[in-house]
């Protein structure tokens, strides 16, 4: 079926957050104008100098820079070291599924850069379980990785005493949770607004029967205000400070850091930027189609629509050949977490926004990316488990 969609973008009415004008135009576009024609960002600027004088030099590390490998993060890091000097504490949440590139792009950035890296893995087991109740409850398998990369980093920040934690982008270069007008601070009001789903650590361990040691969900939850407090913590987002530019950024990367792109499931080569991080994105990016009827490709044509590298023609013709594929990293996903293909469906599309409606006789089969054989198989759920939460989930509906 046809969505309506934002008539400057291609943004459809199932996008989260969206709403529009009465010309329209998606609240994402106007927000974008917003940051184009009202924000001074040499004002910006100075106040980013101020906070960051502010904590330099006066703990073991100036500040946290949380960090998964991919463009905005490692933009971040390289701003951060280059323009300012500072000494940071490199913080990753590693969510299970990092790519061989990415991981030979870490080694070189961290080295070139010369800063000090900590990378924390979850328990595996732990990890599959919350996939599968997160996929069954919310038709996203990526609490985990939500939770995680801005929860943990926080708890960092506690254990050693570094008050100053600065991120890449803010939410409102994507979505409405936030827009560029609001102050926007990564703290738990917007950790519990959208980042955990609407499910809570301690939500998790009630919904997963007492089948797992609560103190391995820690890494999932926000640390307690007071704690945060009690170090003066501000964690804040690079791109609230200077206007951000994937495509720039990238370049910039690539030349000074031998940073290296990669293509991804699903997402047209041009693009080889973009979620480079993660062998589950095409799984991630096919359940998002199942449920809204649109993937990454139509978000990165209107970011190029919006910064008129791309004409909307041009974009509607790109989704249209690249979107709505079974991605092969979904055979490796059912494996994961114990289900069949036809149980993947029917959970997905009982997550089906309106008016969206999916026709799985429509679609056809990806390619298959050139380390595919690299991505580890190692640690598959046990049919059992599996069956266990999916007749727990149909008990309490």
């Amino acid at each position: 079926m046809n969505l309506k969609r934002c008539t400057k973008c291609i943004l459809p009415e199932t996008h989260e957050t969206i709403h529009f004008d009465d010309k329209g135009v998606c609240n994402i576009c106007r927000q974008h104008e917003f940051k184009k024609e009202k924000i001074d960002w040499t004002e910006k600027k100075k106040e980013l100098d101020i906070l960051i004088e502010k904590y330099r030099g006066n703990y073991d590390y100036d500040c946290i820079i949380p960090y998964s490998g991919g463009k905005d993060s490692t933009w971040t890091l390289y701003y951060l070291v280059k323009e300012y000097g500072l000494k940071p504490l490199v913080v990753r949440f590693d969510h299970g599924f990092l790519r061989p590139n990415l991981l030979e792009n870490t080694t070189r950035v961290i080295r070139k850069l010369g800063v000090a890296f900590h990378n924390f893995t979850p328990n595996w087991k732990l990890v599959q379980k919350l996939m599968l109740r997160s996929f069954l409850e919310k038709g996203d398998f990526c609490w985990h990785c939500h939770t995680g990369i801005f929860a943990y980093p926080m708890w960092i920040a506690i254990r050693h005493n570094i008050p100053l934690i600065i991120w890449g982008e803010p939410s409102a270069e994507y979505t409405s949770y936030y827009s560029y007008d609001q102050p926007e601070e990564v703290d738990e009001k917007r950790f519990n607004r959208f980042v955990n789903l609407g499910i809570s650590a301690e939500d998790m361990f009630v919904r997963l029967n007492g089948t797992v040691d609560e103190r391995d969900l820690k890494p999932f939850s926000y640390p307690p205000l007071k704690e945060l407090r009690k170090i003066g913590y501000r964690s804040v987002c690079l791109g609230s400070y200077i206007p951000w530019d994937v495509k720039k950024q990238a370049k910039i990367i690539e030349k000074e850091l031998g940073w290296k792109g990669d293509l991804v499931e699903n997402v047209p080569p041009g693009y080889t930027y973009e979620k480079i991080e993660c062998f589950m994105q095409g799984v991630r990016d096919y359940i998002k189609y199942i449920k809204r009827g649109y993937t990454r490709p139509t978000h990165l044509a209107s970011i190029d629509i919006r910064n008129s590298r791309l004409k909307r023609g041009e974009a509607l013709d790109l989704i249209n050949k690249c979107e709505g594929k079974r991605p092969p990293s979904l055979d490796i996903f059912l494996d994961y977490v114990g289900i069949t293909e036809d149980e993947f469906y029917e959970i997905a599309l009982s997550h089906t926004v309106s008016p969206w409606s999916f026709d799985r006789s429509k679609i056809k089969e990806g390619e298959k990316l050139p380390d595919y054989e690299k991505w580890s198989r190692e640690g598959n759920m046990p049919r059992e488990e599996a069956e266990k939460q999916l007749s727990r989930v149909k008990g309490e509906k």
